[in-house]
């Protein structure tokens, strides 16, 4: 199970931290990424972490946010700063799993006022 919190209401330029709590001891053999879904646009990859830490962007994110895991409290971070109005978007935890395959959280609200 995946548990997203963080989201909010923000003006443009501010920061928020999104935070995604997984249950169990998959979190550190696993995948983890952030997808974000605007209503009638397809879903699309914010930020992943391996599990050897490395990490890839999005280009419409790059040098924004930032994408890092505690492996002690098996959850995900994304601190977004410098947000735009286009940042608005529901945001999504993906964890993949090598034998579990994909488990996705329930999302959270993330908008951003011009």
């Amino acid at each position: 199970q995946l548990v997203e919190s963080g989201g909010g209401l923000v003006q443009a330029g501010r920061s928020l931290r999104l935070s995604c709590a997984a249950s169990g001891s998959i979190f550190r053999v696993s995948a983890m990424a952030w997808y974000r879904q605007v209503p009638g646009k397809q879903r699309e990859l914010v930020a992943i972490s391996t599990t050897d830490s490395s990490t890839n962007y999005a280009d419409s994110v790059k040098g924004r946010f930032t994408i890092s895991r505690d492996n002690a409290k098996n959850t995900l971070y994304l601190q977004m700063n410098s947000l735009k109005p286009e940042d608005t978007a529901i945001y999504y935890c993906h964890l993949q799993h090598p034998l579990l395959g994909p488990r996705w959280g329930q999302g959270t609200q993330v908008t951003v006022s011009s």
